[in-house]
């Protein structure tokens, strides 16, 4: 998730696709633009729906921003930062400056997501209750175990749902990508351009699945896939990558002063899988997950934190996992209070499919398990008063070629979803990092022009 404060096709295509003559010419905007306000850009609001199966029910808003383009103006691009929930508004605000070379010839759209209110500056109409942040939970011992996170679950998500149940039952990727579509059409436009970092990639591909005679161009940048027809396989896949961060970790102690450290790290995840690792905070002990999803972020950082991850696993290897408390904020790892992520994950519905998917994942990723990976997130979806409403599905055929990009691992997950597209082309970054677009001028390079023209980098572009 990008963290705010910190994300030629024919010439007679219109708005969003470029410019029109008279005789293809869209529907004008019905958008009214006045200035936002925090200023810096114009808003507008667009209603839609809350649940779009009931098109002519009650309605929310959608508050859409616009940077307008700096020159003559020759299309749109929606663009989306993830999250879920990335105030859009207030992040194009003050990443004002990725867009420079785009507003030359287009204007650059955003919007607050439905339900992501005033906690994360969103204007659009939200929910009404306080979101958290909790620890991933651990995986269940016994039934028991199963039933108490089953019902802690439910009790997290009560709390928000009682508020608005009917918003809170429409919040996934696919409600977000019907949203867009609304916007395209309030903007008048006859295709999309659409750029989906980190998590609204799924806003992207499912609106692909919904509208794919739709898409223009679309980009999505470090995203996960979640466009396969076999989400086991899926899961392997996303586990083997995490695997490899390791690895990659594992390779650079071989020559740096560190060889001891893998064979440290398995005895360790060993032990602590039976009896958590103490540290010297109070109250905190780590569990072999814990140090899986803590050892993780640290190995996908690269060589500057490195020497401090084998520090680490050696001090904890003696009895004391205290190298791996972060120096603030959670102290174990954990997520916001998942409500667009529990209806986009399938979730195991018995302790029985979740003990047997953790093996199978064990035995393709020995070092990292099922860490980091939608099975240990959707630990915190298990009794989830809110089914599944859009799961993983292939990509339909007839879209046109997508881009994505992406850092270590990250290309990876994008050019599975991609590889569904004949034609697309996914920039690789062979470093750290999370979405390419805002740090990696090369990419940003190539992604602005296949925007503006349609026009695709070379196959195995590397940036």
């Amino acid at each position: 998730m990008l963290k705010p404060l910190t994300l030629t096709l024919a010439l007679l295509t219109t708005a969003l696709a470029g410019p029109a003559s008279a005789a293809t010419a869209d529907p004008p905007s019905s958008l009214t633009w006045k200035p936002c306000p925090q200023g810096g850009m114009e808003c507008a609001d667009v209603p839609v729906p809350v649940d779009w199966a009931k098109p002519d029910g009650r309605k929310i808003t959608l508050k859409v921003g616009r940077l307008k383009a700096t020159g003559a103006p020759k299309g749109q691009v929606l663009v989306a930062y993830g999250g879920p929930g990335a105030p859009g508004i207030a992040m194009t605000q003050q990443l004002s400056g990725w867009w420079t070379k785009l507003r030359r010839t287009m204007d650059v759209i955003t919007w607050d997501t439905r339900g992501y209110g005033e906690q994360f500056q969103g204007l659009s109409t939200g929910l009404p209750c306080a979101w958290t942040r909790i620890p991933i939970a651990g995986v269940p011992r016994d039934d028991a175990d199963f039933g108490r996170l089953s019902d802690t679950n439910r009790g997290y998500a009560e709390a928000c749902r009682l508020k608005d149940p009917e918003l809170f039952a429409n919040m996934s990727s696919a409600d977000h990508a019907r949203d867009m579509e609304a916007i395209r059409k309030a903007l008048g436009a006859d295709k999309l351009n659409y750029y989906g970092a980190s998590y609204a990639g799924f806003f992207g591909q499912a609106y692909a699945r919904l509208h794919p005679g739709r898409v223009r161009t679309m980009v999505l940048d470090g995203t996960l896939n979640h466009s396969t027809a076999d989400w086991s396989r899926e899961l392997e896949a996303t586990a083997r990558s995490n695997e490899q961060s390791m690895r990659r970790f594992f390779t650079w102690c071989a020559s740096n002063g560190c060889k001891d450290v893998p064979a440290l790290w398995r005895r360790l995840i060993t032990r602590a899988d039976r009896t958590p690792i103490p540290t010297g905070t109070a109250n905190v002990a780590y569990r072999a997950i814990d140090l899986q999803s803590f050892a993780l972020g640290l190995a996908r950082q690269g060589a500057p934190a490195w020497q401090g991850l084998a520090e680490a696993i050696r001090k904890a290897a003696k009895g004391d996992a205290s190298g791996f408390v972060p120096a603030r904020g959670a102290r174990y790892p954990d997520q916001a209070t998942p409500v667009t992520e529990c209806t986009d994950w399938p979730r195991p519905a018995t302790r029985k499919e979740l003990t047997t998917t953790l093996a199978r994942l064990r035995k393709v990723a020995p070092d990292t398990g099922a860490a980091n990976t939608s099975l240990s997130a959707t630990l915190n979806c298990i009794g989830w008063p809110v089914p599944v409403t859009n799961p993983p599905a292939a990509l339909p055929k007839g879209l046109p070629p997508l881009l994505g990009a992406g850092a270590w691992n990250e290309s990876d997950s994008t050019q599975r979803v991609l590889s569904q597209v004949p034609g697309s082309v996914v920039i690789r970054y062979d470093g750290p990092g999370h979405t390419l677009y805002g740090t990696n001028a090369c990419a940003r390079d190539h992604i602005d022009t296949y925007l503006t023209t349609a026009t695709l980098p070379p196959k195995n572009t590397k940036c």
